[in-house]
């Protein structure tokens, strides 16, 4: 499956009051051209790679599909070299950078937005917020996690970012169990493309949704992740970086816990405390 790249560029560096020419690896962003049943639906700006998972998991936040068994198959460009053997995939028909999600029936609704998505930001093309709050449904209480378990999820994570330490352009999103094993990590040059995802690799899996997950992102908490993450049904949400008030609000709204500025041994919880312990 095609992985996120690093492509080498020559630049010139400024340092210690010398000039220089030196490599150096920057990620790759292109859009991919997202199709539902044939018709075009949307433009993504995205760091290529996973691309599948990408279009099942933006689909699943759109309440477009809600589980693989809405799924008849999907068209990809066959020069990505993905497959997927639990839908159909044809990679043969379809031009650079497509991909075309043909669905078993209807889809419940087709979103309302404009046709591009930038790599910044995963709801800058909704009509309204409220569409975005139309199928949030508020989580249960529990599952309980241990406190201390928290921090040792951000090593865990970097550890696979391979084109992250190489570039230090990327955004990660992991998945972790109640244990801390790790389920899944993706990385994308938007925060919200990695969760997608990893949401599209659960969707795949069969594994929606994650009542007993954590979910890790690199950066801050925008209400996008933290909408994206109640959909997919993940009571935790901890990120390295700050919140944005939208996001604490969403997260205390429909009792999710969202931790912010998880580094070191230290963060800080902003809803839903309860739910860890120690």
């Amino acid at each position: 499956m095609a992985k996120p790249e690093a492509p080498g560029v020559r630049i010139r560096r400024w340092e210690a009051g010398r000039w220089s020419d030196s490599p150096d690896a920057v990620v790759t962003e292109e859009p991919l051209q997202l199709l539902l049943d044939g018709s075009p639906l949307s433009v993504v700006m995205r760091t290529p790679g996973h691309d599948l998972e990408l279009a099942l998991g933006l689909f699943y936040a759109e309440g477009i599909v809600r589980s693989a068994a809405d799924v008849k198959g999907m068209r990809i460009s066959a020069e990505s070299g993905e497959s997927e053997p639990r839908v159909g995939v044809d990679a043969s028909i379809m031009d650079s950078n497509q991909v075309d999600v043909r669905l078993t029936q209807a889809p419940r609704r087709r979103p309302e937005r404009s046709m591009l998505s930038s790599s910044a930001c995963g709801v800058c093309g909704a009509v309204l917020i409220e569409d975005l709050r139309r199928d949030l449904a508020a989580l249960g209480s529990g599952p309980s996690f241990e406190a201390g378990l928290l921090p040792k999820l951000v090593e865990k994570m970097r550890s696979g970012q391979g084109v992250f330490e190489r570039t230090g352009g990327l955004h990660a999103a992991g998945l972790f169990d109640q244990q801390g094993v790790l389920l899944c990590m993706r990385e994308d040059i938007g925060r919200h493309n990695a969760l997608d995802k990893v949401v599209g690799r659960m969707l795949l899996d069969r594994r929606l949704p994650l009542s007993g997950a954590i979910l890790v992102v690199s950066g801050r908490a925008g209400y996008e992740i933290v909408q994206k993450a109640i959909t997919a049904g993940i009571p935790v949400v901890a990120a390295v970086g700050a919140p944005s008030s939208l996001a604490v609000a969403l997260a205390r709204e429909f009792n999710q816990t969202l931790v912010g500025f998880l580094r070191g041994e230290r963060f800080n919880v902003y809803s839903s405390p309860e739910r860890l312990t120690g």
